[in-house]
């Protein structure tokens, strides 16, 4: 693009326009995977949502490609793409909590962070991830798998309303009685039907005025096929006010963790109660008294800690490859894969999880939201994780290899959020019966395929 159009559009924006020659190019470019390194045309660093309105007609107007970014934590750093404009939310971090009526308005480039900040002041939270710098718009429009699922739903669950620029660049908003298709595909179909400039949320209160029970529980790597086969049992009867995902990973070189066991490989549960704390001792007594855990680190803390337990350990700037699936059912095979490929962590930061899909997110009809996967059963993701470029064929490597025995036992699909480009197979099968409906509705809001930069449902016409 020549220089005059961007020159009208950095006049137009309330926020600014960073082009490859200003200073600030290459931080603004950069994404929280640093494995991913494309060089945009423009970055629009906006502060409201006539901003980004000016983006997307400038970008229909000129013919220039589009990406949408929001925390930048994707997996696959979609949030950037070659010579395209980058309508870069992060800018956008405002939020507003209703005590009275339980919601909070989240701007659309918050991370959770910013959201727990806000709610749990008041003793409430929603629904939400693991690592608060993830952003909250890419987290929720793939669905919104978290520590609360098992009690309050997924992330989609608890949303109320969202304020979209279409790709048109009309502005609108999506809820139960307005816009319902358009509502219905933002609820786990990511970024393809327009800008989310806010989310509206529904909040619940937690624990004792926001304060959980909560912390790892680790086990010697050994231990690995037992414990796997205890969780998998004991998770379902689990009350829903306690949940925990499983996996396997290297211990951090630091507190809270006992210095003799830095750096070993275990088998870990990260539990979150958010009950009352006088019925936390009998909720919590099966997971103390199970096997010979090398740590037991339950404590209470505020929701937020939790939330931020992993902000230090996996800053911005890693290597960082994933593999995901889902599973309904930890299978004997499947835990011999789990056990082959935990001795084989290539590296300290290397891991894999499995993340609970069951009670109050699994009694959600699967038609009833874009996000397919609702009978019960976990997402799984394999990360590779270094800081060293160098590492990164290593951990490529390794995450595939795992992800290539272990497939067999899934049940097809995957968490859109954990997804790198892995084609349109792998988009459909993680959409199930529901692609088709994402497709026809694609067709409504957009389309000419404007937002096409994301795990891509393609309009029903040019399917």
């Amino acid at each position: 693009m020549a220089a005059a159009p961007y020159d009208e559009l950095a006049a137009a924006l309330h926020g600014e326009l960073i082009r490859p020659e200003d200073t600030g190019y290459d931080q603004a470019r950069a994404v929280y995977n640093a494995m991913v390194d494309r060089r945009p045309s423009a970055i629009a660093r906006c502060l409201d949502a006539v901003d980004v309105v000016a983006c997307v007609r400038f970008g229909r107007e000129h013919d220039v490609e589009l990406a949408v970014r929001g925390g930048g934590h994707n997996a696959a750093g979609l949030g950037v793409w070659n010579d395209a404009l980058v309508i870069d939310l992060s800018l956008m971090r405002d939020t507003a909590v209703d005590p009275e009526r339980h919601t909070v308005r989240v701007a659309g480039g918050c991370v959770w962070g910013d959201v727990d900040h806000a709610t749990v002041e008041f003793g409430m939270a929603t629904p939400s991830g693991f690592v608060s710098t993830t952003g909250v718009a890419g987290l929720t429009l793939g669905g919104g798998i978290g520590y609360l699922s098992r009690r309050f739903g997924l992330t989609v669950d608890n949303l109320l309303s969202a304020d979209v620029v279409l790709a048109d660049g009309s502005f609108v908003t999506a809820d139960e009685h307005t816009h319902e298709d358009l509502f219905w595909a933002l609820r786990g179909g990511g970024g393809n039907f327009g800008v989310v400039t806010s989310f509206t949320f529904r909040c619940h209160g937690i624990g004792d005025h926001g304060t959980i029970v909560g912390g790892p529980v680790l086990y010697a790597l050994e231990d690995t096929a037992d414990v796997m086969r205890w969780y998998r049992e004991l998770l379902p009867s689990l009350p829903e006010t306690l949940s925990g995902w499983i996996g396997l990973a290297a211990v951090a070189p630091a507190p809270p963790f006992p210095e003799e066991l830095w750096g070993r490989k275990v088998c870990l549960i990260m539990w979150c109660y958010t009950g009352p704390h006088d019925k936390a001792d009998e909720v919590l007594a099966p997971v103390r008294a199970h096997g010979s855990p090398l740590m037991i680190g339950l404590h209470p803390m505020p929701f937020d800690v939790l939330q931020s337990a992993f902000d230090a350990l996996l800053p911005e700037g890693l290597q960082w490859y994933w593999k995901a699936d889902f599973f309904e059912e930890i299978s004997d095979a499947s835990i011999e894969v789990h056990c082959k490929y935990g001795e084989l962590l290539p590296t300290g930061l290397s891991t894999m999880h499995l993340y609970p899909i069951d009670g109050a997110a699994a009694r959600v009809p699967s038609d009833a939201t874009a996000f397919a996967y609702r009978n019960g059963g976990w997402a799984g993701v394999i990360a590779g994780i270094d800081p060293d470029p160098s590492n990164a064929p290593r951990i490529t490597q390794w995450a595939r290899d795992y992800w290539s025995e272990l497939h067999a036992t899934s049940a097809g699909g995957a968490y859109v959020n954990f997804l790198m480009n892995e084609g349109q197979d792998r988009i459909r099968a993680s959409y199930r019966d529901n692609y088709d409906r994402l497709a026809r509705i694609k067709a409504r809001y957009d389309p000419d395929n404007v937002f096409h930069v994301n795990q891509n449902i393609r309009p029903a016409a040019l399917v």
